[in-house]
């Protein structure tokens, strides 16, 4: 199966864990909802982290968790 770049930003995200803070190790998605809506609003880290955040966000918002769960156990 080919992966596409959407996919594979998909999988890392799926990997991706928090490196800093309350929330050191976690997977982004165990990251509760309300850790992201405080990031909204005071603004994202720069970079691959916080658009890996913003990306995490939309999907929490949207409870699309499963999906990405669904990642993490397939890779």
């Amino acid at each position: 199966m080919e992966i596409l770049p959407n996919n594979e930003f998909l999988i890392k995200l799926a990997k991706a864990k928090m490196p800093f803070g309350k929330y050191k190790d976690w997977f982004l998605v165990d990251l509760p909802e309300p850790y992201y809506t405080w990031y909204s609003q005071k603004g994202f880290p720069a970079g691959k982290l916080g658009e890996q955040m913003k990306a995490m966000h939309e999907i929490k918002i949207n409870g699309l968790e499963g999906l990405i769960k669904e990642i993490q156990k397939r890779y």
